[in-house]
């Protein structure tokens, strides 16, 4: 049987999950938890981690430096993106687009943030952070805006995950750059390392996923109401983003409030390793849960818009 889809107009049938010229769901049901991928992803890569991080410990193989800090700074993010992507907003887009967007997402992230922060930040007061807030939260975005006219991915959905996707991407980037840096300044100290890539990664969904999925999901919401892109609705929502990134730097500097997860042994096989302890940003994680909050809501609000357009 045929019938009309809700967006476009064009026909599809029963058995269509979404609508092949617009993307349009319909009646998307997700995954159940035990079939979906991302937990698999995580605790395999955890135990892949461990594997490699014994590995460079007992053997102080220089080689498996850039594997440990790879694989380290990508798990989390990469498993982020994955979950996002299993939620039902994206599946109609293509795992290449996906990975495009996170790849785009961290090497124009990096690029551009580098440029903005040579020019924009001077100091290191209050002013100085605002700036690097602002230059990586416009440079983040450049990795989702090829996309911008494909209408098939044309809601807020959309936006939110592949924003997520694409702040994803530069925090790898980012991680594995922190981490390197740090090994280097701790004259190889491996524990050291396993600290910053652990932290960091605990972190990334409070950060830059969280600010730009708001930044590019308010850019997609007024896009699909037929707006201007770039008005001042979605400009609150960049400014909103550059608020939380701001106030995350300057707390981690101003207010050094730590929550220190002791260290946990782990046993596998005939493999020991440790967890270092890792010490969480109180400040922070109160300034990442507010960026949860408002992603919800703007999740929430969108599913609602399509549930309100299909019926």
């Amino acid at each position: 049987m045929t019938k009309v889809c809700q967006r476009c107009g064009k026909p599809v049938e029963d058995e269509d999950r979404y609508c092949s010229c617009c993307g349009r769901p319909q009646n998307f049901k997700p995954l159940p938890l035990w079939r979906r991928t991302w937990w698999r992803v995580l605790i395999i890569g955890l135990i892949l981690y461990g594997i490699l991080a014994h590995l460079l410990a007992s053997s102080g193989n220089p080689n498996l430096v850039p594997t440990v800090i790879l694989l380290g700074a990508f798990l989390v993010p990469v498993t982020y993106v994955i979950y996002l992507y299993e939620s039902g907003a994206l599946y109609d887009v293509p795992i290449s687009t996906m990975a495009l967007t996170f790849f785009w997402g961290g090497i124009l992230g990096v690029i551009a943030s580098q440029f903005l922060e040579e020019n924009l930040v001077a100091g290191f007061g209050f002013l100085s952070l605002l700036a690097v807030g602002f230059s990586e939260e416009l440079a983040k975005p450049l990795g989702v805006l090829w996309l911008i006219r494909r209408h098939e991915y044309a809601d807020e959905l959309h936006g939110l995950v592949l924003g997520g996707a694409a702040g994803m991407g530069f925090a790898a980037l980012e991680s594995m750059g922190y981490g390197f840096t740090y090994l280097l300044l701790s004259h190889g100290n491996l524990d050291i390392l396993g600290q910053v890539l652990l932290t960091r990664g605990l972190l990334s969904p409070l950060a830059h996923g969280t600010w730009t999925a708001i930044v590019v999901g308010s850019i997609w919401r007024e896009r699909m109401r037929g707006h201007f892109w770039l008005n001042r609705r979605s400009l609150g929502g960049f400014a909103t983003a550059v608020i939380l990134h701001t106030l995350w730097d300057w707390t981690a500097s101003a207010l050094p409030i730590d929550l220190v997860l002791p260290g946990v042994e782990f046993r596998w096989r005939f493999v020991d390793f440790m967890i270092p302890a890792i010490g969480l940003p109180i400040p922070g994680l109160i300034i990442g849960a507010i960026g949860i909050w408002i992603l919800v809501r703007m999740f929430r609000e969108s599913e609602q818009v399509l549930v309100t357009a299909t019926t």
